[in-house]
C-alpha cells in the first residue's frame, strides 16, 4: 500500500512552497488564483485530499470545533423557531472560520456533564440554563472560552443579550393599558418545570435567569400602573411551547383575566389559539408573531448567535448589549 502523498510532494509537484499549499488549503486568500489553480491541480495527479486535520489538531491543540450546550433537548433546536435563529447565527460564524459545530445535550446528568467535559471543541456557547447548573463549574474547568446566550452572568464566562428586565417593563406597560384583571404565562421558574399558578411570585426565586429577569420586569410594569403584584397570577409553563400557552390561557381565562403578559412568542400564540377577547404580549417577534398581529419584543436571536460565536472563536473582540425594540400591534389593542 503506496503512503499518503504530503504537502511537500505537492508543493514539489506544483512547483511552489510548501507554504503556498499550506495557504491554499487553510488561507486561501494569501495565495494568488494561479498558485491556488497550480496546487489544486497537483494534488489532484498525487491524489492529495488536504491537510490532516487530525494531526493539525495534536500540533495546535485545536480542534477547528465549537460546542455549543443546550439546556433543552437536542430536537428542541430544531423545533423551536427561535432556538433554530440563534443556531443559524452560530454556524455562520462557524462557516468564517471553517470551524465544526458540536451540539451538546445538557441533562444535568452524569454521562452529559462527562461528554462535555471531553469535548473535542475549542470553545463553548450555552444557551440560557439556570444559576446553579453543575455543567457550568465544568466547562469553567476546562479552560476554554464560554459565551452565555441570556445568563446566567457567571464567573469565566461572557454574556449575550438583552436587558430583559427594562424590555419586559416596556411591553408589559403597553400589555396592560387599561386592563381591568391583568395575568402573566411564564417560562418555567427553575429545573423542576412545575405547571402552577402562583399570585405575586418573587421573581429572584426563579433560577433561569431569563425568567426571573423578565418577571422582574413585567412586575414594574404592574405596579407603575397601580396595581398591586400580589394579585397578578403568574401561570408558569414546563416548556415554551404554544400547547403549553394555550392550556395556561384556557384556565385564566375563564377566571376572567383581559391581559395576559407572556414572555415568548410561543406562549402568547397559545393564547390567541383561545381565541378569547383579552390583550396579548410575546416575545422575540418571530414570523409567527408578526403574521398574527402580535405586540412583542423585537430581538435578533440570529444576531446573537453569531456573535456569540464569533467571540468564542476569536474573531469579536468584545461583545456589546444586543439591541430590541417594541413592536405594537393589535393584539395590544384595547379590547370592549
Amino acid at each position: 500500500m503506496g503512503t499518503r502523498p504530503t504537502m511537500a510532494d505537492v508543493a514539489a509537484a506544483a512547483g511552489v512552497s510548501v507554504m503556498s499549499v499550506s495557504y491554499t488549503y487553510n488561507q486561501p486568500a494569501r495565495v494568488s488564483e494561479a498558485t491556488r489553480d497550480k496546487v489544486r491541480g497537483a494534488a489532484a495527479l498525487l491524489g492529495y485530499t488536504g491537510p490532516h486535520r487530525a494531526a493539525q489538531s495534536l500540533r495546535s491543540g485545536k480542534s477547528n470545533n465549537l460546542g455549543v450546550v443546550l439546556t433543552e433537548k437536542i430536537t428542541y433546536s430544531f423545533e423551536n423557531a427561535q432556538a433554530r435563529a440563534f443556531l443559524s447565527g452560530v454556524a455562520e460564524a462557524c462557516l468564517d472560520t471553517n470551524s465544526g459545530l458540536v451540539l451538546l445535550p445538557n441533562s444535568r446528568m452524569g454521562a452529559d456533564l462527562n461528554r462535555i467535559r471531553d469535548a473535542h471543541v475549542d470553545g463553548f456557547v450555552l444557551w440560557t440554563t439556570v444559576v446553579d447548573d453543575p455543567m457550568l463549574d465544568v466547562v469553567v474547568d476546562t479552560g476554554k472560552p464560554i459565551c452565555i446566550q441570556g445568563g446566567p452572568s457567571y464567573p469565566g464566562t461572557q454574556l449575550i443579550g438583552i436587558d430583559d428586565v427594562v424590555a419586559a417593563r416596556a411591553v408589559g406597560a403597553v400589555g396592560i393599558e387599561g386592563a381591568k384583571h391583568p395575568a402573566v404565562i411564564s417560562f418555567p421558574r427553575d429545573r423542576d418545570r412545575r405547571t402552577e399558578i402562583l399570585f405575586g411570585p418573587d421573581p429572584d426565586d426563579a433560577t433561569f435567569p431569563v425568567t426571573a429577569a423578565r418577571l422582574t420586569g413585567y412586575r414594574q410594569a404592574v405596579v407603575d400602573a397601580g396595581v398591586d403584584w400580589a394579585d397578578i397570577p403568574v401561570a408558569f409553563v414546563a416548556t415554551n411551547s404554544r400547547d403549553e400557552g394555550r392550556r395556561a390561557a384556557e384556565e385564566l381565562i375563564d377566571r376572567g383575566y383581559d391581559a395576559i403578559l407572556c414572555t415568548s412568542d410561543d406562549l402568547a400564540l397559545g393564547v390567541l389559539d383561545v381565541g378569547s377577547d383579552v390583550r396579548v404580549t410575546g416575545w422575540d417577534d418571530s414570523e409567527a408573531a408578526q403574521e398574527a398581529g402580535l405586540t412583542t419584543v423585537a430581538q435578533s436571536l440570529y444576531d446573537q448567535g453569531r456573535d456569540a460565536a464569533r467571540w468564542v472563536l476569536g474573531t469579536l473582540p468584545e461583545i456589546v448589549d444586543a439591541p430590541w425594540s417594541l413592536k405594537i400591534r393589535r393584539s395590544a389593542e384595547r379590547h370592549t
